[in-house]
């Protein structure tokens, strides 16, 4: 058992110092990209639409009383990559599922596929990495790492960022358009 213990320790403290290292390269590059978007990118529109809540998850009690039309406007900055990527600097606000004021900002990429021989139709996953401020929790930030989705034509893009959680809490999708203005 000493033996085993010691072979897991020495994989963990290898690991780490592994996952270290690929953090640190990884977060350099994210904020070298985020640089790059604000000194180059074009200017977004971002209008929340719908905040889904995964009926799930959720009891009907939770879902009678929480606000699904998550509406509201933000701006932000984006720029694709060669191969067709997007980057974006993104802060907006919105009415969250209380019925108050949620505002978010940060750093987003989308690994696009074209969809069709012009490149005008584009679907994408990705991440998203920022803060969020809700009534709740007094304003104060909460970091905000969350998978996103899309799709785009052109200029418009329908995007959404999925929030994991617990019965009742968290696992919500939001819903957002992005207009490029430029």
């Amino acid at each position: 058992m000493k033996k085993l213990f010691g072979y897991v320790l020495l994989l963990c403290l290898t690991a780490r110092g592994a996952v270290a290292g690929w953090f640190e390269d990884w977060s350099q590059q994210t904020w070298e990209e985020a640089k790059y978007v604000w000194r180059n990118g074009g200017y977004d529109m971002y209008v929340p639409l719908y905040a889904w809540h995964n009926r799930l998850a959720y009891d009907d009690e939770h879902i009678a009383k929480y606000n699904e039309n998550a509406f509201g406007f933000g701006l932000g900055k984006s720029v694709y990559d060669e191969a067709g990527n997007w980057y974006g600097l993104y802060a907006f606000a919105f009415k969250d599922s209380n019925y108050e004021l949620e505002t978010v900002a940060g750093f987003a990429y989308q690994k696009n596929w074209k969809l069709d021989a012009n490149g005008d139709w584009k679907a994408g996953i990705g991440y998203t990495i920022g803060m969020t401020q809700r009534e709740e929790y007094a304003y104060i930030p909460i970091p905000m790492p969350l998978p996103i989705a899309g799709i785009e034509y052109k200029r418009l893009a329908v995007q959404a960022a999925y929030v994991p959680g617990l019965k009742n809490f968290g696992n919500v999708a939001l819903f957002w358009i992005r207009f490029n203005l430029d």
